[in-house]
């Protein structure tokens, strides 16, 4: 079967480890280039398993559900880079403390319910939260995780078929960049037509302010948050359309997600 190839690429700022997904050619297979790292990298999983999370997490829109990347969603493919300045820490510091308190750094109406492992590869955490029709409980897998980096991949079910990567690097005048970058597709047509309406602004609104706060913890007063959106692929993968079966937010609204 001919598919787009998904490639990965390293940032130099970043001494050549935080992990950037980019769609390449058509191939004949899904490839990942080799790691710089293997230790760094969640071994493949078939499906997602969650372990031990905090009390109240809801489970059933995660166990047992496929990992979905860009390659299997429904919509549009979207790149959106955020980042912020913060003066001082070393890019090593910002990320061990992004990581320690990532749920904490999210606006009030979501909960992160952080493994028991912590942001390590393949640990697998619980998201539950959202307002107004986009309540919803679902997850999300660490796929990758270094002292400057991590990336996860979300579940089938969830509104995006998406990796993102979290990561912190040098400017060239010395002060640390926090980033945000998201490879993304709406999952399938209900998020493609909410993301159009909806989500894409409110996901806008996530990222911005959870920058804000991280800055915000290192004493940054105003912080500003660049953001970069480019459409990378405007054609809707229309074989992928049964995705909507799994829609987590259906069912969340169903109650079956317990």
């Amino acid at each position: 079967m001919v598919t787009a190839r998904l490639s990965t690429t390293v940032d130099p700022r970043n001494d050549g480890g935080t992990p950037l997904w980019s769609i390449g050619g058509i191939g004949e297979r899904t490839e990942l280039t080799e790691p710089r790292d293997t230790e760094n990298w969640a071994q493949p999983v078939d499906v997602f398993h969650v372990g031990e999370v905090a009390e109240g997490a809801r489970k059933g829109n995660v166990e047992g559900r496929k990992p979905t990347g860009p390659l299997q969603g429904f919509g549009q493919l979207w790149q959106k880079t955020y980042e912020v300045r913060i003066p001082g820490p070393t890019p090593e510091e910002v990320i061990a403390t992004w990581k320690v308190n990532f749920g904490e750094f999210w606006p009030s109406y979501n909960k992160f319910y952080a493994p028991a492992g912590g942001i390590a590869p393949g640990e697998v955490a619980v998201i539950g939260g959202g307002k107004g029709p986009a309540k919803i409980t679902t997850g999300v897998r660490v796929i990758y995780a270094d002292e400057r980096s991590w990336s996860y991949m979300t579940p089938e079910g969830h509104p995006w078929a998406a990796i993102i990567t979290f990561s912190a690097h040098e400017s060239e005048d010395g002060a640390t960049v926090a980033r945000i970058h998201l490879l993304v597709r709406a999952n399938d047509p209900l998020y493609e037509v909410s993301f159009k309406l909806y989500t894409s602004r409110m996901e806008d609104q996530i990222w911005n302010h959870t920058l804000t706060q991280v800055a915000a913890h290192f004493g940054v007063v105003s912080p500003v948050v660049e953001t970069s959106v480019q459409l990378v692929d405007k054609k809707r993968q229309w074989n992928q359309f049964s995705n909507i079966y799994k829609n987590s937010a259906l069912r969340t609204m169903l109650r079956r997600d317990r």
